[in-house]
């Protein structure tokens, strides 16, 4: 069944029930003195017991209109009910929906007025009046309490599912940033193999018939390359997770080497242990750049400086090589950006605007470590 036609379904059953344990009352009610139930005093019941249709849209509205309906059947001088009849399911109503305050003021109300009226209307001894009094206030008060508690474990079990669906999302976006860097660094690595490859299968072919050696030396190293990204891969992961000094770059220098340009690297200020993160991310941006001068540049030499100081390691890798170059570095530019931007630093990358060439700039920043 559909839940909001079985939620109407329910409100008209109750509203039935209680309209008619309302009219049962009225009809068994005994009061010396009182005008006998006629029709409209039924009529008032049923009213009672429809406007708990609304409750659930409504419920402070039905319990105000139920206890007007009340007062007045009340004041028409019909046979005394018990208020906990008619009222205690537009009680239950207020509480759950969160209403607490106006449920017991509700509930205190009717608690001193039956004590008022059996102690002076009816004659009754404070005593018999006042125990009389507190059974009736005792079954309003569990039905209030009741409502609390349900609606406090409602409110309870929605904050465990909203922590568990945000915990759940927190895993999904987790497993969803790794998936993104293990991509990367795959890439990454796969990129600069294919680049060496391409550059010593290059020379092999240009130099197979005339230094048959140097050939065979250039397939050697096609085939360590190769053995090598293989290995790489293998480690990405591992590399996020171990500190220390940037990995080592010397084999990304001997491929530019081997492809006949220069690379002359430098490290400014005192190195030292940074997050693995950061280190990770400044052989990427030397990489991808040696990989993109080589590829594009048609340089002779290319500068790479790794800088320690105060709370950022800073990398700058400039190639003499001619400016039209350039634009076909734009796919590894944005990618060397964007590790940079994810380890929170940034990234410059263009053509100098004096010697010519081309400059990649990156500053990184690490935690300094405070000394007591």
């Amino acid at each position: 069944m559909n839940p909001a036609i079985r939620r109407i379904a329910i409100d008209a059953l109750i509203a039935i029930v209680v309209a008619a344990v309302v009219a049962v009352a009225i009809r068994v009610a005994d009061e010396p003195g009182a005008r006998p139930p006629d029709a409209r005093a039924y009529a008032i019941g049923a009213v009672i017991g429809l406007l708990l249709v609304f409750r659930r849209r409504w419920p402070l509205l039905v319990l105000v209109g139920s206890v007007t309906a009340l007062m007045i059947y009340y004041a028409l001088e019909y046979p005394g009910i018990p208020p906990a009849l008619p009222l205690a399911a537009a009680l239950f109503s207020v509480a759950a929906a969160g209403r607490f305050t106006w449920a017991l003021v509700v509930a205190g109300f009717f608690v001193v007025l039956e004590l008022i009226m059996r102690y002076t209307l009816l004659g009754e001894g404070f005593f018999p009046a006042l125990s009389a009094t507190l059974e009736e206030g005792s079954l309003l008060a569990a039905v209030v309490l009741l409502a609390e508690t349900i609606r406090t474990r409602r409110v309870r079990l929605a904050e465990a599912q909203q922590r568990l669906a945000v915990m759940r999302q927190e895993r999904q976006h987790e497993v969803a940033q790794e998936r993104l860097r293990i991509a990367r660094e795959v890439h990454d690595v796969l990129g600069h193999t294919i680049a060496a490859i391409s550059v010593q299968a290059s020379l092999a072919d240009d130099i197979f018939d005339s230094k048959p050696a140097e050939a065979r030396a250039a397939l050697r190293s096609i085939r360590g390359a190769a053995r090598d990204a293989m290995h790489e891969v293998r480690s990405a992961i591992g590399m996020l997770r171990d500190a220390g000094e940037v990995p080592d770059l010397a084999r990304v220098f001997a491929v530019a080497e081997q492809a006949g340009v220069k690379v002359r690297s430098g490290i400014a200020g005192t190195p030292r242990p940074i997050p693995p993160e950061v280190a990770l991310s400044v052989y990427r941006i030397v990489q991808e750049s040696i990989t993109n001068t080589v590829k594009h540049a048609e340089a002779s030499t290319v500068d790479v400086t790794i800088a320690y100081a105060g709370d950022a390691v800073t990398v700058e890798i400039v190639d003499d090589g001619v400016g039209s170059g350039a634009s076909q570095r734009g796919h590894g530019v944005a990618g060397m950006r964007e590790r940079a931007t994810a380890a929170g630093g940034s990234l410059e990358a263009g053509p100098r605007p004096q010697g010519g060439g081309f400059r990649v700039a990156a500053r990184l920043p690490v935690e300094v470590e405070e000394t007591a």
